[in-house]
């Protein structure tokens, strides 16, 4: 069994989660199936329903485009369907937004996910990472991944509508990533109120386990929707997407009946990873955050044994554990961890 040195691991995996190609390099001969725990995605995906012919063989109608967007303000309490964009997932959106957006000077509330930084700086922008939520207040434009990726602080949505009326009387946006809401802190979302000046994110895929599909959603005043929705075009969504979208954001039962299992395996981990000697940091129900001064050395351990995690280069005591989908993934877990 050949692991990658801890150095390797983290340089070529620390930007981002889920590059089995990326780990199958650096881990040849470690044993298949790769158990990914490294995207923070829901292990049980959403029962794909019946798609008819048509949605493969025909062009989405904007019919059908606007009966999912009236499905999501539905289930993410969106004032109304013209607040809602429906994209090719989220990540699809920070970018149009760094483009279409005037901001020049971004604050980012951090450290979290770096994609909203690499996607500001492409479009020119000067990005700054504050560490305090009150000094986003004199930026363009403000960034706040809420609950935050990879550390789960949620930040209460009072004080998310002072800073956006304070940044929208200045002309300024506020960009707040709810990807990782729908499982936790949803009583603070700011959907609800689509003020003036304000921009949400919802992550389809990140929520209904099914990463593949390509489906995320803008939240924002109609008349920032309209502008962004113009920038996507005509077709910024498949027909399979449409359909499964349409179905499974109905599906309140579905939704809740995961989240108390998700719950339950959170806490889980939660007892698993401190029991192997790592020091709990915080996280979703769809991952947690843990320290070890060996964090590098285990990383690439588990690597070895065909397990892969998130590292952060610039966090290199911290690693972010997904959870596992079966029992034999939390077998395969508890052996390598030991």
């Amino acid at each position: 069994m050949t692991a990658a040195t801890p150095s390797e691991g983290f340089e070529a995996l620390a930007y981002h989660g889920g590059d089995l190609s990326v780990a199958g390099r650096l881990a040849p001969d470690a044993p298949r199936p790769w158990i990914d725990l490294s995207t923070g995605i829901n292990p049980y995906p959403y029962p794909l329903p019946s798609i008819a012919p048509d949605d493969w063989t025909r062009l989405p109608t904007p019919e059908s485009l606007a009966r999912l967007e009236a499905a999501a303000a539905a289930c993410y309490g969106a004032p109304s369907p013209a607040h809602v964009v429906a994209a090719s997932g989220s990540q699809q959106i920070i970018q149009m937004l760094a483009r279409i957006l005037p901001a020049r000077r971004v604050g980012v509330l951090g450290a979290t996910y770096a994609g909203h930084e690499r996607a500001w700086r492409a479009a020119g922008a000067t990005v700054t990472r504050v560490d305090a939520l009150a000094g986003l207040a004199d930026f363009d434009a403000a960034v706040v991944v809420n609950p935050n990726n990879p550390d789960g602080r949620i930040v209460d949505r009072g004080s998310l509508l002072d800073l956006c009326g304070a940044l929208a009387r200045r002309g300024a946006t506020l960009l707040v990533d709810e990807a990782f809401m729908d499982f936790d802190g949803v009583e603070q979302t700011l959907a609800l109120a689509a003020p003036a000046g304000s921009i949400v994110l919802h992550s389809f895929g990140k929520t209904y386990g099914l990463a593949g599909l390509r489906l995320g959603f803008a939240i924002a005043p109609p008349d920032v929707a309209a502008a962004l929705r113009a920038a996507l075009g005509p077709w910024p969504v498949s027909g399979p997407a449409i359909a499964v979208g349409i179905a499974a954001l109905a599906d309140a039962a579905w939704l809740h009946a995961v989240a108390l299992r998700l719950a339950a395996d959170a806490a889980r981990l939660d007892r698993l990873l401190a029991d192997r000697g790592w020091t709990l940091v915080g996280g979703t129900r769809l991952f947690r955050l843990a320290r070890s001064p060996a964090a590098r050395e285990r990383f690439a351990a588990l690597l070895g044994r065909g397990i892969l995690t998130r590292p952060f280069a610039d966090a290199p005591n911290d690693i972010r554990f997904g959870i596992p989908a079966s029992e034999t993934q939390w077998r395969r877990l508890a052996e390598a961890l030991s």
